[in-house]
């Protein structure tokens, strides 16, 4: 980008809006990847118009642009390989409707998914949705990477709530896909297309989403285990029983260990993995489900604790939420990955990583969402110590193979990025890749558009 091409971007934003000092652009240079590529501006738009003129503009000179919410996603999505111009959406963050009579609302992509539902929760409604980093992460990046959250075992994941959009294509087109309806089947489905494309085919700057109630009442347990197996094996004997948690959380050892003062109250000395597990529904649903839950334990072997109050339940969470930036007082660096099994198969792939970590000299540890298969999977590792960073990818790798041995998916919420774009052969076939990459040069037909993500051979 020469002067020119920077005067002109500062016209469309105002130059306050336009960032090109080394030091400010340091900081949007990375994601929660670890990757870090300076771009070389940073701009902040505020409507749809200005993003509609950077993108004409950037397509007339070849001009890479990264869409960035928070930065928050894990697998590299935010980072500028090509450098380029890193377009920042916080400054679109303004919920532009609530329309309770049809249980939806209308919000720009830069949003935090918590102060969405924050704002919701005073009328008694809900957005499901709710990803680790609902504190700080937008519904821009939720609806790029398709983010998912511990919800998700009832309630389903941002694809699910997401109705229609209004976006801009990579020529400086705006598009509206999708419906204010219940139902809706016009044309083709575009805005499922849309959703976890991961910023390589359009630019979000409105998003319809579908709301739901907000349950009148809600339980939470822990169920502490001596054995690690009978953890994750009790997760589908659970759900077969009829009883519907809405969310159902797993921890290993490892993961408990980074978190345990975090806890509400201490842990038997002997406690291998939990399950932090939760019911919602009418009052009478959720003490009916009470009931089954107990009895459905009587004979098992699990300690049963109850949170007492609404300020444990919040320390339960935040020790829960708090597990993957707590894992770095193991090592200074990570591969963390969020891979999907069927649930039967659970048991499986946690007693491999177990083998894994064994016969790679390594700390892996699990934990996430057992209630719908979705298992993040933490490789624990020292970059700067050469063996040790090789043995981490290794296990990457033998992780994924695992996990397409068992039935399963190589990402479940973080999207494929860089950092699982050169396994993308291991799942989808030839053919299917061949498809994906024809929709996005329609779309997209310089590759400006976060190039470099997902497809390794672009």
């Amino acid at each position: 980008m020469n002067k020119e091409i920077l005067k002109q971007l500062g016209d469309i934003l105002g130059r306050d809006h336009l960032l090109t000092a080394p030091e400010e652009l340091a900081c949007y240079s990375f994601d929660g990847s670890g990757g870090d590529v300076p771009p070389q501006a940073v701009a902040f738009p505020e409507n749809t118009t200005q993003i509609s003129k950077i993108m004409q503009l950037a397509n007339k000179y070849r001009i890479p642009i990264v869409p960035r919410g928070a930065g928050s996603g894990m697998t590299g999505g935010a980072v500028p390989l090509k450098q380029g111009l890193v377009l920042v959406m916080n400054r679109m963050n303004r919920i532009l409707e609530i329309d309770r009579d049809n249980m939806i609302a209308v919000a720009e992509p830069g949003v935090i998914t918590g102060e969405l539902q924050a704002t919701l929760k005073k009328q008694g409604l809900m957005y499901p949705p709710d990803p680790a980093s609902l504190k700080f992460c937008t519904l821009g990046g939720n609806a790029a990477e398709c983010a998912g959250g511990p919800s998700a075992v009832k309630y389903g994941v941002t694809r699910d709530y997401i109705i229609g959009c209004e976006a801009v294509m990579p020529t400086g087109k705006i598009i509206t896909t999708g419906v204010r309806t219940e139902k809706g089947v016009t044309g083709y489905d575009l805005t499922h297309l849309l959703i976890g494309s991961e910023g390589t085919l359009v630019i979000f700057t409105k998003l319809i989403l579908r709301l739901l109630p907000l349950p009148e009442a809600g339980k939470t347990f822990l169920l502490l285990f001596t054995c690690i197996d009978q953890a994750v094996q009790l997760v589908a004997e659970l759900l077969q029983s009829g009883i519907m948690p809405c969310t159902m959380e797993y921890m290993d050892h490892t993961a408990i260990s980074v978190v345990r003062d975090r806890l509400p109250s201490p842990l038997p000395e002997k406690t291998e993995a939990l399950l932090l597990l939760e019911l919602d529904g009418s009052r009478s649903e959720v003490q009916q489900q009470t009931d089954r839950l107990r009895k459905f334990l009587a004979a098992r072997p699990v300690t049963l604790q109850e949170a007492e109050n609404e300020a444990q339940r919040q320390r339960l969470w935040q020790a829960r939420r708090s597990i993957s930036p707590a894992t770095f007082s193991l090592k200074p660096h990570k591969i963390s990955e969020d891979v999907v099994v069927p649930r039967s198969k659970i048991p499986t792939l946690v007693r491999f990583t177990s083998t894994l970590a064994e016969k790679l000299k390594l700390i892996i540890l699990t934990f996430g969402h057992a209630g719908d298969g979705n298992i993040h999977v933490n490789i624990m590792i020292d970059k700067n110590d050469p063996e040790e960073y090789k043995r981490g990818q290794e296990a990457k790798k033998q992780l994924f193979r695992q996990v397409i041995t068992l039935g399963g998916t190589l990402s479940g919420e973080h999207g494929i990025g860089t950092t699982k774009a050169t396994f993308l052969s291991l799942e989808i076939t030839p053919e299917t890749l061949e498809l994906m990459w024809d929709i996005k040069q329609l779309f997209d037909p310089n590759n400006i558009l976060n190039p470099g993500k997902i497809f390794i051979d672009e």
